[in-house]
């Protein structure tokens, strides 16, 4: 354990000293190279003006090289390997896609993603912007929202394990350990095998995710919320317009910008959702998707570079839209272009 956090601390060193020395020496090679003082006026002005030119490209540039050789190359090597065999050497055009579309499997995650997508999304917004209100109402609402907030800071492995123990099922006549089925059995009910249940373990999956993210919606949300004129709400109430009105057609309209990028933003996590479903079911009784898919036929049983990167490309192409137009709708929301 000391070492680990030696090593922790080692590293934050560092990273933070590499990144003050990189800037350090990139300012003192600019001065050096084009120099500001002991030379003549026009020649300084001159100077400063080209250190304006390069020294931005001097700072991105190791974020460029990184950005390089950690995403957009893994991207083209990936699309590579989606025309290639099941080892990737041989060429096969566009038989991996054709496969895809033909398998039930794929075919299963695709309409498992697409619930999700209804679902999460959906859910998670709704939520986190009901709460909003509601905590901005009460006096305790910081109190909640922290606690609403908390999951996020759990990964999805950690939150699975914490579910994983709120469905466990024990045999009949056993105790059950399993909050959920603990309550059922306490009332006189029939413990149930949750996360084995065809279709509708599907949504005890999303049930983690929404935990999860409801409070990154509520956050986002909330600041939006505290954006809103009080003038006009204000005004609405000496109008006669009841708090349903209020809510519905003043504070939602307002912040619709807000709520479709948090949306979209969930979205996009949902479109990659891979940690919950390996971790609770790995993808058993029909709860299947296509990055737990792609994970299974790349480093898995399957084993096949060729299908696992074509599952890849088809996420990474549902993604991008969405993406793009996100990016769109916050430079809308920040004043951007």
């Amino acid at each position: 354990m000391a070492a680990q956090i030696f090593s922790a601390i080692f590293v934050i060193i560092i990273g933070v000293g590499g990144c003050v020395a990189y800037f350090w020496g990139a300012n003192k090679l600019l001065d050096a190279v084009f120099p500001s003082r002991g030379v003549s006026g026009a020649t300084a002005v001159d100077n400063l003006r080209r250190q304006g030119l390069v020294r931005p490209w001097l700072f991105v540039g190791p974020a460029m090289i990184i950005l390089t050789i950690y995403l957009i190359y893994p991207v083209v090597e990936t699309l590579r390997l989606s025309f290639l065999d099941r080892g990737g050497a041989n060429f096969v055009g566009l038989a991996n896609y054709e496969w895809a579309f033909g398998d039930h499997d794929f075919r299963n995650s695709i309409l498992n993603n697409v619930l999700w997508l209804a679902v999460v999304p959906a859910a998670c917004t709704f939520l986190g912007l009901i709460i909003a209100v509601l905590t901005d109402k009460i006096w305790w609402g910081t109190i909640a929202k922290s606690l609403i907030f908390l999951p996020l800071a759990i990964s999805f492995v950690g939150a699975s394990v914490i579910w994983k123990f709120i469905y466990e099922y024990r045999g009949e006549g056993q105790v059950q350990i399993g909050l959920l089925n603990a309550i059922i059995q306490h009332f006189g009910g029939q413990p149930q095998v949750w996360i084995s249940l065809p279709f509708w373990n599907n949504f005890f999956l999303m049930v983690i995710l929404i935990w999860i993210q409801t409070g990154f919606a509520m956050v986002i949300l909330s600041s939006a919320l505290r954006g809103i004129p009080e003038e006009t709400l204000e005004a609405a109430v000496i109008d006669g317009a009841n708090p349903f009105q209020i809510f519905w057609k003043i504070m939602v309209p307002q912040i619709w910008g807000t709520i479709a990028v948090v949306w979209t933003t969930i979205t996009i996590l949902v479109l990659k959702v891979f940690d919950i479903v390996l971790t609770m079911t790995n993808g058993q009784w029909n709860s299947q998707v296509l990055a737990n898919l792609m994970f299974d036929w790349m480093f898995r049983g399957g084993g096949d570079f060729g299908r696992g990167a074509t599952i890849a490309i088809i996420i990474m192409i549902a993604v991008i839209p969405i993406m793009v137009w996100n990016i769109r709708q916050a430079n809308k929301e920040t004043g951007g272009h």
